[in-house]
C-alpha cells in the first residue's frame, strides 16, 4: 500500500487514539490538537507522525496550518475532522458566548478545514474528507438543542459539499455515531443522567474506529452507528411526529425524572 497522508483534528481524544491504532503503519499521520505535549505523549509509539498544536477556534490559524502542511507534504489524501465537544442542558441555560464557542469548535472549524483541504484535493483529483459528526445531527433529543444544532449544520454542509466535489474525485463522508464510551460525557453530562438514559445505545470507541478505518478511500455517503439508531433515523424521517414523542420517552425519561435516574 502506498503511503497516505492523513490529517486528523481533535487527535488527543480517545476515539482519535483508537483510529490511529487501526490505521496501517505505513500511513503518514499529521495529528492536530490543543496541546502538543499531550499529543506527543499519546502517540509516542507511532513512528510516521507529526504532532502539531493548533487553536481551531482561529480561522487564520487553520489557514496557516493548512498552508504549512501542503508546503511540507505536498498533498493530503484523507482529512478526518474529529474535534468537538458537547454540553447537555436546557436551551435556556446557554449563554450567547457558549453557543458561539460550540459552533466554532463543532461546526466552523471542520468547515474551514474541509473548505481549504477540499479545494486542494479537487485540484489533485482525489481525496477523502471524513467529518465525524453525531447521531445528534440526525435525531434530535431534549437537552441537546445547541449540540444537535452544531451537528445538523455540519451534516448539511457535508451533504452540499459532497455534491460539489462528486465529479472531482473527492469523497465526502459523515460518520454519525451514537453515544461513545469516552470521557466526552464527563464534560457534556457531569450528572451522568443523559448517558444513563441512552446507555443501551452506547458504543465502544474501538468499534467506531474499526468501522471508520474500513471505509477510508471508499465512496460512502455516511456511516451511522449503531444499527439500532440507524434504523431509528429512518423511522424518524418517515414518521417525524411519532418519532418526536418516542424520542422524549426513550432518550429523556431518566433525564427528566432525576429521582428515577439513580435507580
Amino acid at each position: 500500500m502506498a503511503q497516505r497522508i492523513i490529517v486528523m483534528t481533535g487527535a488527543s481524544g480517545e476515539l482519535a487514539q483508537e483510529i490511529v491504532k487501526q490505521l496501517p503503519k505505513e500511513d503518514g499521520l499529521i495529528l492536530l490538537g490543543r496541546n502538543k505535549v499531550r499529543l506527543e505523549h499519546c502517540y509516542q509509539h507511532i513512528d510516521n507522525k507529526e504532532c502539531l498544536e493548533l487553536n481551531i477556534t482561529d480561522p487564520a490559524a487553520i489557514e496557516e496550518m493548512v498552508a504549512q502542511i501542503y508546503q511540507r507534504y505536498g498533498r493530503v489524501d484523507v482529512l478526518i475532522n474529529n474535534a468537538g465537544y458537547g454540553a447537555f442542558k436546557g436551551f435556556e441555560e446557554f449563554s450567547a458566548q457558549e453557543i458561539a464557542d460550540m459552533f466554532q469548535v463543532n461546526t466552523l472549524a471542520s468547515i474551514h478545514f474541509a473548505r481549504l483541504i477540499g479545494q486542494k484535493m479537487a485540484e489533485q483529483g482525489q481525496g477523502h474528507l471524513i467529518n465525524i459528526v453525531s447521531m445528534a445531527g440526525l435525531i434530535a433529543s431534549a437537552k441537546s438543542s445547541i449540540y444537535s444544532a452544531t451537528k445538523f449544520a455540519l451534516i448539511g454542509f457535508s451533504n452540499a459539499l459532497r455534491l460539489e466535489l462528486a465529479d472531482k474525485g473527492v469523497y465526502v463522508t459523515t460518520v454519525n455515531p451514537g453515544p461513545i464510551a469516552t470521557k466526552f460525557f464527563e464534560q457534556a453530562d457531569p450528572s451522568g443522567h443523559y448517558l444513563e438514559s441512552v446507555g443501551k445505545f452506547t458504543l465502544q470507541p474501538n468499534h467506531v474506529a474499526k468501522r471508520l478505518v474500513s471505509i477510508i478511500g471508499k465512496n460512502k455517503r455516511e456511516l451511522n452507528l449503531p444499527f439500532s439508531l440507524a434504523v431509528t433515523h429512518q423511522f424518524y424521517t418517515l414518521f417525524p411526529k411519532l418519532s418526536d414523542y418516542l424520542a422524549r420517552k426513550v432518550f429523556n425519561y431518566k433525564w427528566l425524572n432525576p429521582n428515577i435516574a439513580g435507580k
